[in-house]
């Protein structure tokens, strides 16, 4: 498959890098080692670490420079460190024998309490999966995000046990952080910073904290999404009033504060990974992401493979770059990947236009309102003469001019700055409220935000109408105007779930026979704590408080599939990470609350597979699937020596040597052990293609059982399963079978795509293991 522009990019800016060897500029990098080599005359691998800088230093400087060019050891995960260096001594570095791999560094983004009782987690259920585990309370959650308010109620201790007597980790004190923060629910907490500041310098402590302490709320959130208490009464602004509750309500809490102000670094993240694994953490979750690269580049894949292979289940936010295809970040096979659906609650709104017409949106704006009755003069910048009309559409800051917008609903178009920012340059430009409309990429689909001022989202469809009114209106002899109207919190809103627009979607553009994302999870207008520190729209001049918010992204869709992840293991301990990732994967559905297709919310059209995966999780029955794929780390070296990896590659992302000779005559990428089923057929004019698939089901159900399988063929294919029945006759047991795949007379125009969807179901009359089956054709020009 063609290497994405993301990935070409991220290729030429490296080489370039490199080539500018005479450059004396320095950046980050991550050193990958042969940890067994180390010389015994060094009494620590930091040591050994320092005295390789030294050799390939310019020898003047050479003292003073290596103990402070070193960030970060790592020895869990990964073995090696990270320093400054400039491109030529990363040349160096990495032509001496001891080395594997040096890794440049990326920078990373953030993907930015009716969800527990809408996916079937209500506590009054006594046969449920919350109290079959005790709600995950022997279970750690490492949450790798902005740090934790641990003052939260979300995070009382109350009535827990003991802190489990296997946890090796600490609470780390720093700036209003004392190590008296942490208790029975918060663990442990740590801070990782020298990647970020080597790049960017002190950190401002007047505006972070020097601590795990969270002075952004993203993962307050996200750890109060994953493991939250639950909270009586729980609301925003009065908007979704009722109990808040995360998925693992019991589970204990470990926070890595790895994202500053500047985004979250490489090197720290990685740091994290190895400390998090290292005190002991059952689950790892990563609302983060970045530019999709190969994974021996790629350092959270290195660090989430290390994890795995410990037994640590690492669930990663897809991203938020939706609904474009071949979006999904954090895409390695080793991860759970996580994509974002709607809930049945929204928070309606309306806009009221000066000819009566009605355009509906959503808003949880809460503060004093608009006269009832009264319409408001209306303007939409884009249409102003003189000025950046383009800036001024966007309604960027100092882009509006006061004397046009005071007293106004100002009509704002996204893109570029937040939608909170918007709000606040229409606020200080004098606007009264303000009207943000989706553009045509985003579609139909719409995020609620806490505004600073009366604000409503709407989509493109309601944008195109209320600007077409204005063009209309400020025509004629009725200048343009409107009011909006907040209609609070609706509950049992159907349909749902719905896939968020904004949810990366596949194919996968790293490994295109491993569908991604995996599964999706509630991600839109979610309710979690927040911190004391900010308020609720986020921007610095909003100072009212909220013990609580509602935040949209696959950044809250992954914490719901760590706690889930949490009780699953809670309730099976033996299970592995990819056990644990087939049970939510296999028994996922793709239906809606009204028993049809789940559809795509930028389109309103019927989802695809490459939106939602296997489909939304299902936490009861992931509790029982009856059958799981397992999958080893060595099933892993043979995917990567099928996916054409060097030796050199495959052990900077596994530690480990690898014979890529078995493992290729055995097959493909596409036949490791994952449960879904996904192959690439490269046209070039032949009307006949095929391929297999080999998979190995373990028995996690009833001792003795049989399973029969049903095949929902992908059109046009010919599908065939041996053997079609397997017999169990213990618990553990595991059986082979063979999936041949067949196109016939299949028509593919050049330069163009097919993809083709069905499904395997796996059944014993109880329990139902459903697999996606996808048929991708590409005709290359």
């Amino acid at each position: 498959m063609a290497p994405s522009h993301t990935l070409l990019s991220f290729i030429i800016t490296l080489t370039a890098t490199l080539a500018a060897a005479s450059s004396h500029k320095k950046s980050t990098f991550i050193v990958q080692v042969h940890h067994e080599a180390k010389p015994s005359i060094f009494p620590t691998h930091k040591h050994w670490y320092e005295s390789s800088l030294a050799s390939i230093f310019d020898h003047a400087t050479a003292t003073e420079t290596t103990a402070a060019a070193i960030l970060h050891t790592y020895d869990t995960v990964f073995h090696g460190f990270s320093a400054k260096l400039s491109p030529l001594e990363a040349q160096k570095l990495e032509s001496l024998s001891h080395v594997i791999a040096v890794i440049p560094e990326q920078v990373r983004q953030l993907h930015t309490t009716r969800s527990p009782q809408f996916l079937g987690l209500k506590t009054a259920d006594n046969a449920g999966l919350l109290k079959e585990t005790d709600f995950g309370s022997d279970l750690v959650i490492g949450v790798l995000d902005t740090g934790i308010w641990p003052e939260r109620e979300s995070f009382n201790d109350r009535d827990l046990a003991p802190v489990p007597p296997n946890w090796k980790g600490s609470c780390v004190p720093g700036r209003d952080f004392p190590a008296t923060s942490c208790n029975r629910k918060i663990i442990g907490a740590r801070y990782f910073y020298a990647g970020y500041e080597a790049t960017n310098g002190k950190m401002n402590e007047t505006l972070e904290y020097r601590s795990p302490r969270d002075s952004d709320g993203h993962g307050t959130h996200t750890a109060s999404i994953a493991a939250g208490r639950y909270v009586f009464p729980a609301s925003t602004l009065g908007y979704a009033k009722g109990m808040a509750a995360g998925m693992a309500p019991k589970a204990r809490l470990a926070v890595y504060k790895v994202c500053w102000i500047g985004g979250c670094f490489d090197s720290d993240i990685l740091a994290a990974f190895d400390a998090a694994v290292a005190d002991g953490v059952h689950v790892v979750s990563l609302s983060v992401g970045g530019v999709v690269v190969p994974y021996y580049l790629d350092v959270i894949a290195i660090g989430a493979f290390g994890a795995s292979e410990a037994g640590v289940f690492v669930s990663a936010s897809g991203g938020n770059s939706g609904p474009g295809s071949l979006t999904v970040t954090n895409v390695a096979p080793w991860m759970t990947t996580v994509g974002a659906g709607t809930i049945d609650r929204d928070f309606p709104a309306k806009v009221r236009l000066g000819n009566g017409k009605i355009i509906r949106g959503v808003s949880v704006y809460g503060g004093p309102g608009l006269t009832p009755g009264r319409l408001y003069p209306l303007m939409y910048a884009g249409n102003e003469a003189g000025g950046d009309v383009y800036s001024s559409s966007l309604c960027m800051e100092g882009s509006l001019d006061p004397k046009m917008v005071r007293g106004k609903i100002v009509v704002c178009d996204r893109g570029i700055n937040s939608r909170a920012a918007k709000g606040e340059v229409v606020k200080e430009a004098g606007g009264v409220a303000m009207i943000l409309t989706n553009g045509v990429f985003d579609g139909e689909g719409l995020v609620a935000d806490c505004h600073v001022l009366p604000a409503i989202s709407v989509g493109a469809r309601g944008g195109d109408g209320i600007r077409n009114y204005i063009s209309a209106a400020s025509k004629s002899r009725s200048p343009p105007t409107a009011t909006i109207e907040f209609e609070g919190t609706r509950l049992g809103v159907k349909p749902a779930p719905v896939v968020a627009s904004f949810s990366a979607r596949g194919p996968n553009p790293q490994s295109p026979e491993i569908l991604k994302p995996d599964v999706i999870a509630p991600g839109l207008n979610i309710l979690a704590a927040w911190p004391d520190s900010i308020g609720p729209s986020g921007v610095a001049s909003d100072e009212r408080r909220t013990e609580f918010n509602i935040l949209s992204g696959t950044s809250m869709a992954c914490p719901h599939v760590s706690g889930l992840a949490a009780l699953l293991k809670a309730a099976h301990p033996n299970w592995s990470p990819a056990a644990i990732r087939s049970a939510l994967m296999t028994t996922a559905y793709t239906v809606d609350n009204r028993g049809g297709a789940m559809l795509d919310e930028s389109t309103g059209n019927a989802s695809s597979v490459f939106d939602y995966g296997a489909g939304h999780v299902h936490p009861e029955k992931a509790m029982n699937p009856g059958l799981v794929y397992d999958i080893s780390a060595y099933d892993y070296v043979d995917f990567l020596c099928n996916s054409n990896y060097t030796a050199k590659n495959i052990r900077t992302v596994t530690r480990k040597g690898a014979d890529c000779s078995g493992a290729k005559s055995a097959g493909h990428a596409g036949n490791l052990n994952y449960p879904a089923l996904s192959a690439v057929f490269q046209y070039h004019g032949k009307t006949h293609m095929s391929t297999h698939f080999i998979r190995s089901v373990t028995n996690v159900g009833d001792p003795t059982s049989v399973y029969k399988v049903a095949i929902e063929p992908p059109e046009g294919m010919r599908v065939t399963v041996e053997p079609e029945r397997l017999s169990f006759r213990r618990l553990g047991q595991k059986l082979n079978f063979l999936v041949r795949v067949e196109a016939r007379g299949v028509k593919v125009s050049p330069g163009s795509t097919s993809v083709k969807s069905g499904s395997m179901v796996w059944s014993d009359g109880k329990h139902t293991v459903t697999s996606p089956l996808i048929i991708t054709m590409q005709n290359p020009l």
